[in-house]
């Protein structure tokens, strides 16, 4: 191998090894990272629990099926939120109480019970005038009912880092008529404070210092700046505001555990099945491919851990039908090497150099992959914005698998492949898949 291209070869053994440890092990050099064994397994593979949220109405009427179908919406988002996707959420609009599934996992960061807590809150949002003589026992403002804006006027919440003091606070953005209206209070009130609260609880009371026409505005979050419970409280509020406000406020009752749907052993046998299959895989990879069929395996080992190790960062709950998305990908990267293994065997036939066939070969197979790879991401956008559940798991495994695949095979591949055809012993063309017979080439 050429000082660059061994440089780049053993680059991609190292990063392959160090992503296998994490996904192993979850930590590395004492550092804790989510691994395989992290991710969250759905209720269909690991059981949950399942919550009776009654309405609780000021007359303690019954609400109306309209006002339960939006109760059930709020509360899906605000699961989407948590990427919890594997959830079935019902309601009993005679009874007037909606039954929420989650899914469970012993010893896991996520703690279903204080999500069934959350996902019931109002979280009505009002940015309201005060009164200096409606305050509690501890000082603190009580709300006045004089809305400046509120939860619906909100076009966008985000958790934000403070690059002064590394502060967390909440980022706002107005929408158009929730901006005018923001800034016409905050001309008005210059010098006095606009009181914040969630369900009437205050949150914070900043004083406005000028007239805001930006139509943004942030909430400060208390505690230790940059500490993981700021961070947290940050992030819940954010996406509490953001999916928005119940129409009324929900109280859980019989919380009880569901046990699987299929049990871990159906995850212990698709799991067997896909090392399997992988396996399989591979050996027709290299009894067909030869020398570009190895590297092809082991492009596609990397591609299986990078996406275990993304779907555990990104705490996607993982279904059967997420690990069928997971299988697929590997099936859409093998093709995609395929496709690239052919048209070089096509270029040594022609009588190229191999080092001129390994480039052709790469180039012209690179618009079928993109192809190929586009209509699949829009596929699994489509599943992931229409579909709900176990669907959307699915199409979030799609969608990250097939960008991990395009990523391995059209730069991975090439890299190792580029690097090893630079050694003496890898320059026969029978390596791949190339034979002479009578001074022609047959592959």
């Amino acid at each position: 191998m050429k000082g660059r291209n061994a440089v780049k070869f053993f680059s991609i053994l190292v990063i392959t090894g160090i992503l296998t440890w994490i996904a192993y092990y979850g930590s590395i050099l004492g550092f804790d990272i989510p691994g395989g064994y992290d991710m969250r397994p759905g209720i269909d593979i690991s059981g949950g629990i399942d919550a009776r949220l009654y309405a609780v109405t000021e007359d303690g009427s019954v609400p109306s099926k309209e006002d339960l179908e939006a109760a059930k919406a709020v509360i899906g988002r605000r699961l989407d939120d948590k990427k919890v996707y594997d959830r079935s959420i019902t309601y009993d609009a005679q009874k007037g109480y909606l039954l929420v599934q989650i899914p469970h996992k012993k010893g896991e960061a996520f703690d279903p019970q204080k999500s069934i807590e959350e996902i019931g809150k109002t979280a009505l949002l009002t940015f309201q005038e005060v009164d200096e003589n409606k305050k509690d026992e501890l000082g603190n403002y009580l709300p006045t009912g004089k809305n400046v804006v509120v939860g619906d006027d909100v076009e966008d919440a985000r958790a934000e880092i403070s690059q002064q003091d590394g502060s967390c606070y909440v980022a706002l953005k107005f929408k158009k008529e929730g901006a005018a209206k923001f800034a016409e209070a905050t001309e008005r009130l210059i010098g006095q404070p606009i009181a914040i609260f969630m369900d009437d609880q205050l949150i914070s009371a900043p004083t406005v210092q000028a007239h805001i026409t930006g139509g943004e505005a942030t909430i400060s979050i208390g505690g230790q700046n940059g500490s993981k419970a700021q961070k947290e409280e940050a992030t819940n509020l954010a996406q509490l505001i953001k999916s928005g406000s119940l129409p009324f406020k929900l109280e859980a009752k019989q919380v009880n555990n569901i046990s699987p749907t299929l049990g871990s052993s159906a995850l212990s046998v698709s799991l067997l099945a896909f090392v399997v299959a992988f396996i399989l895989i591979c050996l027709f990879m290299i009894i067909y491919y030869r020398l570009p069929g190895f590297v092809a395996s082991i492009a596609l080992f990397l591609h299986t851990v990078m996406e275990i190790l993304a779907l555990s960062w990104l705490g996607i709950t993982i279904t059967l039908p997420g690990i069928a998305g997971l299988i697929l990908t590997i099936g859409m990267a093998v093709d995609a090497n395929v496709i690239i293994f052919e048209r070089i065997k096509d270029e040594l036939k022609s009588g190229k150099t191999l080092h001129a066939a390994i480039d052709v070969g790469f180039k012209r197979a690179f618009s079928a992959i993109l192809d190929g790879n586009l209509t699949t991401l829009i596929a699994a956008a489509v599943l992931l914005k229409f579909g709900t559940g176990p669907i959307q798991s699915f199409a979030y495994t799609l969608g990250i698998g097939v960008i991990l695949s395009f990523i391995t095979a059209v730069t991975a591949t090439r890299i190792m492949l580029r690097a090893i055809s630079d050694l003496d012993i890898a320059k026969h063309k029978w390596l791949y898949g190339v034979t002479m017979r009578g001074g022609k080439a047959n592959g």
